[in-house]
């Protein structure tokens, strides 16, 4: 039951990527359209969440805590995405944010919680790494390095603070209440520095604030889904398999949009399928 949660999560960021993609098709990744996104994506998820939990509002300090820590956690994400997207190339932006979104939450696991190591975890781990990779291998335009670093350890830190929040023996919130603080704190935070550059902000056609609307939608449920899946599956076995599934809906979406794919790209989704095989079954 946990690993179909997790694979829907797993569907809903890759139609959340692609929702992106649109989005900066349409309006660049400048300072204010990316403020801009983060502001719509979040606003959109808050109102979801707010509707799935019955207009409840959830309170206590340990919650406030986390949700404080991953809202900000999300607009310095969104910083050093806008630093290092100008810097070097989608699939080298890409590497790091997938590795740092996998191997702090599975280090993480291991070294504070006391998750198993397992033949499978680990052959999960070197084959989505490997494919990630080689899927990025051959890019001349590496700079920005600084920012990619930012980049994996910001991505990586949601899912600690995530695994922190599901495991601490506080007293603390259901996960959709968890869930509305830190869109709350993202809106309040990413819309604060909007304002500030209010006068960047040149993107507000329709389709593009859908395309905005939509994948924060997509990419709030998805975490809410995540981290219910949290209560029940290691950090250390969810993490890897979302990457790897990433990876590969990515790819089945990218065809479907009618972009083909390079040999070298349909290898690392192979790769990346036997990882989660791996993980699934040893």
């Amino acid at each position: 039951m946990y690993y179909g949660i997790v694979l829907i999560s797993v569907i809903l960021f890759g139609i959340q990527f692609l929702c992106s993609d649109r989005y900066e098709t349409l309006c660049g990744n400048g300072p204010g359209a990316a403020f801009f996104l983060s502001f719509l994506s979040s606003l959109a998820g808050l109102v979801c969440l707010l509707v799935v939990n019955g207009f409840c509002l959830e309170w206590t300090p340990f919650t406030g805590a986390c949700a404080l820590a991953a809202g900000l956690n999300s607009v310095l994400y969104s910083v050093c995405s806008l630093k290092a997207l100008s810097r070097c190339n989608l699939s080298v932006y890409s590497l790091f944010a997938m590795l740092g979104g996998m191997l702090l939450p599975f280090l993480s696991g291991l070294l504070f919680y006391q998750e198993t190591m397992t033949v499978g975890k680990g052959i999960c781990v070197v084959f989505v790494g490997a494919a990630l990779f080689l899927g990025v291998s051959g890019n001349k335009k590496t700079g920005g390095l600084l920012f990619c670093f930012g980049v994996f350890f910001l991505n990586g830190m949601s899912g600690v603070i995530s695994k922190l929040f599901e495991s601490a023996p506080y007293p603390k919130t259901s996960a959709a209440g968890y869930s509305i603080l830190v869109a709350t704190g993202t809106v309040l935070m990413s819309g604060g520095v909007l304002l500030a550059v209010r006068k960047q902000v040149r993107c507000m056609k329709g389709k593009a604030v859908a395309f905005a609307l939509c994948g924060g939608l997509l990419s709030q449920v998805a975490n809410f889904l995540l981290l219910i899946a949290l209560a029940v599956l290691p950090a250390s076995t969810q993490y890897p398999f979302v990457t790897g599934g990433v990876m590969i809906v990515s790819t089945l979406l990218s065809l479907l949009a009618g972009q083909k794919p390079t040999r070298r790209e349909l290898l690392s989704v192979f790769i990346s399928f036997l990882g989660i095989l791996a993980l699934v079954f040893f």
